[in-house]
């Protein structure tokens, strides 16, 4: 299989591993970490993804990351976990007020009753957000038992 991120140590990384793996005192991942770098290093025994997740009881997917952060990111980022990004809240309390409001008012001309799609479009003709999907205003009312029938 060929390797699209290729991993070369220098002596001076190799070195911080070996010392991080050697003191053992930093957290378990990051040992891990350091064994897998130090062996799919191209310049030392340059095991496959496979022989490594293998030897150390994790997925190829995982060493293929770990290979990548290396080489995109550097050392710091490879024996770190992987950041999560989190993205702001959309609907706050002041937003999910006005949802439970607006079902809770009379539908629309023409219309038995308010639909999820009514409600989210309802929401971004009044501007009380800029955009929200049907299943956003779901979860919301799901959340406040105030879902429509």
């Amino acid at each position: 299989m060929n390797k699209r991120y290729i991993v070369r140590l220098s002596d001076e990384e190799r070195e911080t591993l070996r010392k991080i793996i050697s003191t053992g005192e930093a957290p378990a991942y990051k040992i891990r970490h350091a064994h897998i770098l130090l062996k799919v290093d191209a310049d030392g025994p340059n095991w496959t993804d496979e022989a490594v997740a293998d030897a150390f009881g994790c997925h190829p997917n995982t060493v293929a990351n770990i290979r990548q952060r290396f080489v995109e990111h550097g050392l710091e980022a490879a024996l770190a976990r992987r950041k999560r990004q989190y993205r702001p809240r959309l609907v706050d309390g002041k937003v999910e007020a006005q949802i439970i409001a607006l079902r809770c008012s009379a539908p629309p001309e023409g219309r038995s009753g308010w639909t999820l799609r009514l409600l989210a479009d309802k929401l971004v003709e009044l501007e009380i957000v800029p955009s929200i999907s049907h299943e956003t205003v779901r979860q919301v009312l799901k959340k406040t038992n105030s879902a429509p029938i």
